[in-house]
């Protein structure tokens, strides 16, 4: 349960920038969605690459394991996703199959 906290904390902190920006204009809030969703998901980018260079992964590697994980499993598989990907690349490693 404590570990939705970020994630409320987000939603609320978005719902109240949209709001706010829907008391000056309609195309401004449009405009502050677009800006939110887009900042959201470049931070899928950046974590694959802080992450990517950790486990010594390509950052399109893990975005990829990224993505299939979470359509596979939700959130809980975008979370788990760089630890498993890991896990998986390291054994077909040391069996000589990459």
């Amino acid at each position: 349960m404590g570990g939705l906290i970020p994630i409320v904390g987000n939603l609320i902190a978005n719902t109240v920038i949209v709001v706010i920006s829907l008391s000056v204009s309609i195309p401004l809030a449009i405009a502050s969605l677009v800006f939110l969703v887009v900042v959201h998901k470049l931070e899928y980018f950046l974590n694959a690459r802080i992450v990517g260079g950790q486990i010594h992964a390509r950052a399109w590697e893990l975005l990829l394991a990224m993505l299939v994980m979470e359509a596979a499993f939700g959130i809980a598989g975008l979370v788990a996703a760089p630890i498993y990907y890991a896990y998986l690349k390291d054994e077909l490693k040391s069996r000589g199959l990459i």
